[in-house]
């Protein structure tokens, strides 16, 4: 989800990672007006911003992914490469410092 800006037409001028004084409106990524608004913006920053603000999100479900495949035995985790074992050792020790009972998925995590 990205902040945007809109003119007095209503027509969004710009967007933005965080909330700024003329943009506290935040929208999904897959909003329309969204993607009309970055397809036709001659600003390769506007872009950026949106795809670095999904870019957590992704990273998330990614993660998600990986461990799901390794709880079903699909992969191994030492089938990763030794850097990937790392950053995603590190991240989950970080995520669970921050909130021990997070999780994309919550309770529903058998679905996948």
């Amino acid at each position: 989800m990205a902040y945007v800006n809109r003119n007095s037409n209503g027509e969004i001028t710009a967007v933005f990672e965080t909330q700024q004084m003329n943009a506290d409106e935040f929208i999904a990524f897959d909003n329309e007006e969204l993607i009309e608004f970055l397809s036709k913006s001659s600003s390769n920053e506007d872009v950026k911003t949106v795809l670095s603000t999904s870019d957590a999100s992704l990273i998330r479900v990614l993660e998600d992914l990986i461990n799901t495949l390794i709880d079903k035995q699909v992969i191994l985790f030492t089938d990763l490469p030794a850097i990937a074992q790392e950053k995603l050792s590190n991240r989950e020790k970080i995520r669970e410092q921050l909130n021990p009972d997070a999780g994309l998925l919550g309770e529903d995590e058998g679905l996948l």
